[in-house]
């Protein structure tokens, strides 16, 4: 066991007062184990972990159920590994067996959210208020807290798109981790290598390259409506220009203002009487 102020080890005799009347502070998440367990050998060093990074929203109190059975029939454990989230001296939620570290951290973040958690929702709020500048500090705030987070590194990546740091953010996506947000992050790409292309890809006779890279150069204004109309110029007269690079833009554009935005509602539409 990790040897840490948040973990454990708990017994019959202590049971009371380690978990039913500290989850009246913070949660207690309650692994109930065994030495010759092998897959609760994997889920320990996962709650371990997790709860090192939580810093004190959480505490776990590990049980061994060979040495505490009455503890394990009491809250009817019939197969191990068993987790089971208290709060208020009762069980609020609970899983059994092994599961990956994404699902474990959303079981936790269910119960009570980390500081990181704290400060990735904080970076996404600043985002829809249009302040890139302090969501950039929340969300590497997030990651110091949980390092690699996909949703953090995300939000890092808009945050400095809006700010024109484009070398950054490219640097980031190039290396995003596999996780439901990458298809997100790979939809920035266009609009980044756009960006961040623009002084050297921008010479063409033809006019609709010449209008692609206006587009381009509007959009690093922070004019995204005006950036988009003229994409949507564009496909009006080659809905299949460049291999769909047009219309990537515009949707790499809708990545980064989000899906609740009211220019994003507006213009899906728009593309889709363009495109359908």
């Amino acid at each position: 066991m990790m040897a840490s102020e948040f973990i454990v080890n708990v017994n019959e005799a202590d049971f009371e007062y380690e978990v039913l009347a500290y989850s009246q502070q913070i949660p207690v998440i309650v692994d109930f184990w065994a030495e010759w367990c092998a897959p609760c050998r994997v889920i320990g060093p996962i709650l371990e972990k997790l709860v090192q990074e939580a810093q004190g929203s959480f505490r776990l109190a590990k049980v061994d159920v060979d040495l505490n059975s009455n503890l394990a029939a009491r809250y009817q454990v019939r197969s191990i590994p068993a987790v089971k989230a208290f709060k208020d001296g009762r069980v609020v939620a609970e899983f059994m067996g092994v599961r990956p570290e994404p699902q474990v951290r959303e079981f936790m973040r269910g119960i009570a959210p980390s500081p990181g958690d704290l400060a990735l929702e904080k970076g996404q709020s600043l985002l829809r208020e249009h302040q890139p500048r302090a969501a950039e500090t929340a969300f590497r705030q997030s990651l110091e807290n949980i390092p690699d987070q996909p949703a953090a590194l995300l939000g890092l990546i808009r945050s400095l798109i809006l700010q024109g740091k484009y070398s950054d953010s490219l640097k980031i996506s190039r290396n995003f981790p596999a996780s439901r947000e990458y298809n997100s992050a790979e939809a920035l790409l266009p609009l980044l290598t756009a960006l961040n292309d623009l002084d050297h890809d921008s010479d063409s006779d033809d006019p609709l390259d010449a209008a692609f890279w206006n587009a381009v150069r509007i959009s690093k204004r922070g004019n995204y409506e005006a950036a988009m109309d003229g994409l949507l110029d564009i496909l009006r007269q080659d809905k299949h220009y460049r291999d769909g690079r047009a219309r990537k833009l515009i949707l790499a554009i809708f990545e980064l203002l989000g899906e609740e935005d009211s220019i994003t509602r507006q213009y899906r539409s728009e593309l889709a009487l363009v495109l359908f």
